[in-house]
């Protein structure tokens, strides 16, 4: 298979040609793309790399991190890439690790896969404390979002997918920013794509990260809430509807009726200065219990309803529907 590398920069002069370097032979194609960096990493690496494989490709405008692993991605769909694999031009990804990441998607047993750096303990002592608990923080968020429960790090950018899945995503809808990792998730569910992560250490030096953990937290929760809905909505009530969709319609029912109405007579009971009767506060109760029940029992089936084939072996490519499509409206 055809494998190609997308590596997106920003404010990385100082590392991208060491990490072009570590690229082995697996890989046939890399593509540079310079996110209106003001360093002017592109034009480095057109000076002074010669590595044939590379093409590098500009940004009139900074787009953020997605908007550059966008521009790579449809480049090399275009090209006849079969995996894409993302590398950060920062040097803290083991370029070494590309085989590691593309054997999965070459053996059809997954259509993307993401590096994990929290999977040995070694690893994660040897991580910045900001960014571990920040890390944890916006895991949570996007296992609740995407429904990958099994899934960690969202924010770790080394990855790999399978060119296939590219084609039916859609590109224009996906986020630009440093939310793009998880709002990959999100989209690659709303596909039943299989992900899988793999653990990939961190190389940590003296570069600085231009994510801001502290910053960037309150926009990652709210855009992941409304990321969990629009999944909620497409998974259990558009596309599908089982007796999931049930519980979460009458956990949600009996809870909301069961706080309310103990929320009222507690409220008059306050008022007029008496208690409420037993009748009252059991139908309340049994509510509300009830209703978080349904909700748990929605929970534990979204965490279990995991997809289990690829999408890649479900799907034939892009190129090739269109062709399908063309020789249909020629034929007499």
């Amino acid at each position: 298979m055809k494998i190609a590398v997308v590596i997106p920069c920003y404010k990385v002069a100082g590392s991208i040609l060491d990490v072009i370097a570590s690229i082995g032979p697996e890989v046939s194609a890399i593509y540079v793309v310079d996110d209106a960096c003001p360093q002017s990493s592109g034009n480095l690496v057109q000076e002074q790399c010669d590595d044939t494989r590379v093409r590098v490709l500009f940004h009139n405008r900074n787009q953020g991190v997605g908007g550059a692993v966008i521009t790579g991605y449809q480049e090399a769909v275009q090209d006849g890439a079969d995996i894409i694999v993302k590398l950060d031009g920062d040097g803290q990804m083991d370029a070494g690790l590309i085989p590691y990441f593309v054997e999965p998607i070459q053996t059809g047993e997954a259509d993307y896969t993401k590096g994990n750096r929290f999977y040995e303990i070694e690893s994660v002592t040897r991580m910045p404390a900001v960014r571990m608990i920040g890390n944890a923080g916006l895991s949570f968020l996007t296992k609740l979002s995407s429904g990958y429960w099994g899934l960690f790090d969202p924010t770790n950018g080394f990855t790999a997918i399978s060119a296939r899945v590219v084609a039916y995503l859609p590109l224009d809808k996906l986020a630009r920013g440093y939310f793009f990792e998880s709002d990959m998730l999100f989209r690659l569910n709303t596909l039943r794509a299989v992900v899988v992560d793999l653990p990939a250490d961190a190389i940590y030096g003296d570069e600085i990260s231009n994510l801001k953990i502290v910053k960037e937290l309150p926009r990652f929760a709210v855009k992941n809430l409304t990321n969990f809905c629009k999944r909620i909505l497409y998974n259990y009530f558009i596309r599908g509807f089982n007796y999931a969709s049930l519980e979460l319609v009458l956990g949600i029912g009996l809870t909301g009726f069961g706080v309310i109405f103990g929320l009222v007579h507690w409220l008059r009971g306050l008022q007029m200065e008496s208690f409420a009767s037993a009748g009252t506060v059991m139908l309340a109760g049994l509510s509300i219990m009830i209703g978080i029940q349904m909700l748990l029992g929605f929970l534990q089936y979204d965490i279990s309803n995991q997809p289990t084939m690829a999408l890649q072996r479900k799907i034939r490519p892009r190129a090739l529907d269109r062709q399908q499509s063309h020789k249909k409206r020629s034929a007499p």
